[in-house]
């Protein structure tokens, strides 16, 4: 079957070709991903940590809360790498040549994003939290006010792009599944016409 598609991608050995991959949904929204974590890192690394005139030592922004800001650039970096490991094995899957390697990678695929998508909705909640009851007098010149507002808005996104990179898990995996079902079941109409009507020995 020409036609034939294992959860994704066409037969295995064909020539990679950069632009229809950059045009994929899974590669937009991974890339998307990819982004919105750098941005967190960013945002925290950069102007996460504030002191007080009088003090020596910088404390987080997020409620002089050390755990907001370590788990921000903690997420953000697993993010970061996860987000480049998954977008190398987009590049590698029409090589796969296996099905069930195939379907693997994609359900692997659907696991880590509903996963991520749950982290970065837990760390939503806590950053939004921990902004919301900051004290206004351990940070008197409202320093890095748009930097922590920022890490917020794109730890919301960040729950969003995850959860699309899941569905669209969903659907290859649907779709990889309806293929193989299809694969299997199929019969050569010349091979069933010669069962049905066996040649006449004379």
């Amino acid at each position: 079957m020409d036609g034939f598609q294992a959860y994704g991608a066409g037969k295995a050995g064909g020539a990679f070709d950069p632009l229809t991959f950059i045009r994929q949904p899974q590669t937009v929204v991974r890339i998307l991903c990819w982004l919105f974590s750098i941005v967190i890192v960013g945002c925290v690394a950069n102007e996460g940590y504030v002191n007080r005139p009088e003090e020596v030592e910088e404390y987080c922004i997020f409620n002089r809360n050390q755990n907001a800001c370590n788990y921000a650039v903690a997420m953000g970096t697993l993010c970061f790498l996860c987000s480049a490991g998954f977008l190398a094995l987009d590049v590698y899957f029409p090589q796969i040549s296996g099905v069930k390697d195939r379907k693997k990678a994609v359900m692997a695929d659907i696991g880590v994003s509903a996963l991520w998508s749950l982290i970065w909705f837990v760390g939503f909640c806590f950053l939004a939290n921990q902004w919301q009851v900051s004290e206004p007098e351990d940070n008197p010149l409202n320093e890095g006010a748009d930097a922590a507002r920022a890490t917020i808005v794109f730890s919301f996104f960040s729950v969003f792009t995850w959860a699309l990179q899941g569905l669209l898990g969903v659907h290859r995996f649907k779709m990889g599944a309806d293929s193989v079902t299809y694969n299997q079941d199929y019969v050569d109409p010349n091979q069933q016409e010669t069962q049905e009507n066996p040649p006449i020995e004379e």
